[in-house]
């Protein structure tokens, strides 16, 4: 078993404090988006904050992946980890049927969020959060040589594109008015999700993705 050195084990522990931070925090989002989204009936924003509970579970392994590193960063997935990604992997499908399927009733009713105003706001601080995070993640991988802890970071990426999703929806909405643009900003949502979905279930399997180890 290989010994960090203190510089490394300082390294690991601030990783270990943002994975706590990030699982906080797409908790708190994922309350506060369903809600707002409920309230104003935003079919983007709604999606938006399950997504964050969905990413909630998949934080929780990251959590523990980093926790097992700090005692020997060269053991192999443990069972927990696999079993997360799973989990997350099959919610975030069944995220993306579901809201391909209310998107097209949406559509097909012309029905009208009341105001996307919440969705601009919720995206703004989560764009500056997710960008701070990924920043912070991706530099103590590089100083760690730590690709899972890089795979982390990349994966924090994909909830800055969603942040960037739910932002242009809403703003577009907001100027035009337009009742069908929640539901298409909802589909990109939807790509994002499965996309999401199907290399959370190839971690799981141990097969090599663009963007995770």
């Amino acid at each position: 078993m290989q010994t960090l050195t203190r510089t490394q084990t300082n390294w690991y522990q601030r990783a270990w404090w943002l994975s706590l931070f990030t699982l906080g925090y797409m908790l708190l989002e994922g309350v506060v988006s369903t809600l707002w989204g409920a309230h104003d009936e935003s079919l983007t924003l709604f999606g938006f904050g399950v997504d964050s509970f969905i990413e909630v579970i998949s934080a929780i392994g990251v959590a523990y992946m980093i926790y097992r590193i700090q005692r020997n960063p060269h053991t192999s997935r443990a069972p927990f980890e696999t079993s997360a990604l799973r989990i997350t992997g099959w919610c975030l499908y069944a995220l993306a049927a579901g809201l391909t399927l209310i998107a097209a009733v949406n559509i097909y009713t012309a029905h009208k969020p009341e105001t996307t105003m919440s969705g601009i706001v919720i995206s703004l601080v989560s764009i500056g959060m997710m960008w701070l995070l990924m920043q912070s993640k991706l530099s103590i991988g590089r100083k760690l040589e730590s690709e899972p802890i890089i795979a982390d970071a990349n994966c924090t990426r994909v909830c800055l594109y969603m942040s960037l999703v739910l932002l242009a929806a809403s703003v577009i909405y907001q100027v035009t008015g337009i009742g069908y643009v929640d539901s298409l900003g909802t589909l990109g949502l939807v790509y994002f999700s499965f996309k999401e979905g199907r290399e959370a279930l190839d971690k799981a399997s141990g097969k090599e993705t663009c963007e995770c180890d």
